[in-house]
């Protein structure tokens, strides 16, 4: 490949990784001059990439979506992520992906050289990912919000809270997190002036303002780690308290931080204290954890318990031979 080829690739990879560029630092990364740099777009343009000058003190570029989408430019390891993610998404929580997932996926692994196939069936064999449950969302409000954050535009949306208040949000968005179940937006709400965490699934009719802003310091460490601490922090409908016949340090490799607290009460008792709105899922993190227990409070809970256990007990009952 020769030296011009191999920048015009390289040039393609960054355009489609960041939505605009300023010519500097475009020029900078690649290692040429301001004149070689508006040479090499033209060339794009040429080849049929709708490569748009932007207007500013240092002027920019930006990849615009076109008519067709232009071939993506993945390195070993990225088509790799992408095949798991989509052999993942098939099982997500995302309302509606699972078909749209496994025809990408299709096409994706016909274009994959040999060596890469192999690695993700190796992969995919050896990996199983169990069917999630609770609430679904819509991929298009999930493109939306992701756009936004990586644009660093104000988003607009109709959101319900958990006691069933409807309000309008503007925020500024950080990041969207997968918890669990669950899909979270971290953002700086406008008009309450602190940072707030928002179930995607509870949020309606999501917009980009087109209003560009600064993005903020988040006081945490990454926005997962915010949102686990908003869940930890925040009232859960339900509060359970639960004896588990195991060992505190047995127990704690088991149990996620967002998940609640382990508290020994001697080598080989524990405290578990959790919460949620969700009393099914409640008894299903306690049963799951695979050790005996007693359930002191909810009361509520002791009764999922019961029907859960009962519903397990049929299932696994022997079955006439036919």
């Amino acid at each position: 490949m020769t030296e011009t080829a191999s920048r015009l690739l390289e040039l393609l990879s960054l355009l489609q990784a960041r939505r605009d560029w300023p010519g500097p630092e475009l020029a900078e990364r690649l290692a040429v001059s301001g004149r070689t740099l508006r040479r090499d777009i033209e060339r794009l343009r040429q080849l049929g990439y709708p490569v748009e000058s932007l207007t500013g003190p240092a002027g920019g570029y930006r990849l615009r979506a076109g008519a067709a989408m232009p071939p993506l430019l993945l390195d070993d390891e990225e088509a790799i992520a992408i095949a798991v993610g989509l052999g993942t998404a098939a099982r997500a929580s995302v309302a509606g992906i699972e078909e749209t997932a496994v025809r990408a996926l299709v096409k994706l692994e016909q274009v994959l050289p040999a060596h890469l196939r192999r690695r993700v069936g190796a992969l995919g064999s050896a990996t199983i990912t169990p069917p999630a449950g609770g609430p679904t969302v819509d991929p298009q409000h999930l493109t939306v919000i992701a756009a936004a954050c990586r644009d660093s535009e104000c988003l607009r949306f109709a959101y319900r809270s958990r006691d069933g208040t409807d309000t309008r949000r503007e925020v500024e968005p950080h990041a969207v997190v997968n918890l669990g179940r669950r899909w979270y937006l971290v953002a700086w709400d406008r008009r309450r002036e602190d940072w707030r965490t928002f179930r995607v699934d509870r949020l309606e009719r999501p917009a980009s303002t087109g209003v560009g802003v600064t993005p903020r310091e988040l006081p945490a460490k990454d926005a997962a780690a915010y949102v686990e601490q908003s869940i930890t922090a925040s009232p859960n409908r339900f509060e359970a308290r639960v004896t588990l016949h195991a060992g505190a340090d047995e127990i704690a490799g088991r149990v996620p931080a967002h998940w609640g607290t382990i508290e020994p009460v001697d080598t080989n008792t524990c405290e578990y204290r959790t919460g949620d709105d969700d009393l099914g899922w409640l008894a299903v993190r306690v049963a799951m954890l695979g050790v005996d227990f007693e359930v002191h409070e909810p009361p509520e809970l002791v009764e999922h318990m019961r029907a859960l256990a009962e519903r397990l007990k049929r299932a696994a009952r022997p079955r006439p031979a036919s």
